[in-house]
């Protein structure tokens, strides 16, 4: 069974899974007695190369990954994970709740007592599965924004104002989910890794003395997960390009609504010239116009000048330019 362990207590050296969720100085050394080797910081779980995420020590896995703490890519943070798996024992160190602990935790509380293997098994398949939660949680919000970038009407009386601002809007969404995909990119790599390193050293899950003996199923499911993050990370390739095309698409919508607002001044500027020309020929002082003396002049000016203002937005037309 799990338990919590109060404050003050000594964790049992017995314990088949130690989890620590953002861990005191004391409680990290009430665990590192428990377990007799010394557990990483935080900084340790953030380095990036792959000698000091994956390694074996004394017998022990040394593994650490990133991960989102829930299933959605926008909203959700990145944390780091670490994992001490012995034969005997396994030890998992992070520093953000994560809803899928919680549950795996409960589900174990009702359950018989695992082997450190096997509840290692088990939290890498509940990384695997919020991730592809999250990924489709990615999907769908995807498909929504394609559905309203291509194939919902925007009606004329639309402002450019409130176009721009849902422009933006898709943009700062856009741009948020693709960081979120990254994060699932880097959680998968880190998964991917781990599975490998350990799926390679197996022997090592079996030595040593008092050690359980590893589940008779342990290496298919290795084998299940390696699988799982292959596939994952297509589609994980596949929203990323999505997500690319769409933050591609939505920058030609803005392109476009610049190009028709510096259209439509190029038009006003075309269609005002003839009637300023001539409302300027009509407005110099010279002494003899013949017009001044006519008394159909001041109706054939103003005539003229509707009429060339006419003429410009009739060829603008025709040649299909508005």
């Amino acid at each position: 069974m799990l338990a919590q362990i109060p404050d003050g207590d000594t964790a049992p050296a017995d314990a088949v899974w130690i989890d620590l969720l953002n861990p005191t100085p004391e409680e990290k050394a009430t665990v590192e007695a428990a377990i007799g080797m010394p557990l990483p910081s935080r900084a340790d779980l953030e380095e990036i190369e792959s000698s000091s995420r994956v390694y074996l020590e004394s017998g022990a896995f040394h593994l650490s990954t990133p991960i989102l703490t829930g299933t959605n890519c926008v909203k959700d943070e990145p944390t780091n994970i670490g994992f001490i798996l012995t034969p005997r024992q396994l030890v998992t160190q992070r520093f953000m709740p994560s809803r899928g602990f919680e549950g795996l935790a409960r589900s174990y509380a009702r359950a018989p007592q695992p082997s450190a293997v096997d509840a290692f098994l088990r939290v890498l398949e509940m990384i695997i599965d919020d991730t592809a939660d999250t990924l489709e949680h990615a999907s769908a919000e995807l498909e929504t924004i394609s559905h309203e970038a291509f194939e919902s009407e925007r009606p004329w009386r639309v402002r450019h104002r409130d176009l721009s601002r849902n422009l933006r809007a898709t943009l700062r969404k856009l741009g948020r989910m693709s960081d979120g995909i990254s994060h699932l990119r880097d959680t998968l790599l880190g998964i991917g890794r781990i599975a490998a390193f350990v799926h390679e050293n197996k022997a090592s899950l079996g030595a040593g003395d008092g050690a359980a003996t590893p589940p008779a199923d342990a290496p298919a499911r290795l084998g299940a997960i390696r699988g799982d993050i292959t596939s994952l990370n297509d589609y994980q390739a596949h929203l990323a390009s999505k997500v690319q095309f769409l933050l591609d698409a939505t920058l030609g919508f803005i392109s476009i609504q610049q190009n028709d607002i510096v259209k439509t001044l190029t038009v006003v500027s075309v269609v005002g010239v003839p009637p300023v020309l001539i409302a300027g020929i009509y407005g110099m002082n010279f002494r003899v116009m013949p017009e001044l003396t006519w008394h159909l002049g001041y109706p054939f000016a103003l005539a003229l000048i509707v009429v060339s203002a006419l003429v410009p937005l009739a060829w603008l037309k025709w040649r299909g330019w508005m």
